[in-house]
């Protein structure tokens, strides 16, 4: 089953707000009360985020998060990645699996491996403008 990870739901939806508010920064505790995610998670994502680019922190009484420049071209992989690393729908196509005990006996890795491929590409092609 593909299914995004709470970290990864809840990047999208953070994300999301701030670009819907590109001229105004939206504070972490803003955020997380209206989604009703835990501050210290979200805290720690837009963090994360901030590092990749594709926030801007600003601090104090009028701070918060906003869009960066590119924000435009932010697609749902580059977020998916930013908070899981390396993408795999499979696990014999996970670097961080290492190597699977069928590998030479499996006769759907091939196929599952082109449908992956097509969904990171999905993936890829979706900006969070999109979304």
């Amino acid at each position: 089953m593909i299914r995004l990870s709470k970290k990864a739901d809840y990047s999208l939806m953070a994300l999301k707000h701030i670009l819907a508010k590109e001229n105004e920064p939206s504070s972490a505790r803003e955020i997380a009360q209206t989604y009703g995610i835990p501050f210290e998670v979200l805290a720690k994502l837009l963090q994360k985020l901030t590092r990749k680019g594709y926030l801007i922190s600003q601090h104090g009484t009028k701070g918060g998060y906003s869009p960066a420049p590119a924000s435009q071209t932010i697609t749902v992989r580059d977020v998916l990645e930013a908070i899981e690393g390396p993408l795999a729908l499979l696990d014999c196509s996970n670097p961080r699996k290492g190597t699977c005990d069928q590998e030479k006996y499996c006769s759907v890795r091939r196929p599952l491996a082109r449908v992956e491929q097509k969904v990171l590409e999905l993936l890829g092609r979706t900006t969070l403008r999109e979304i």
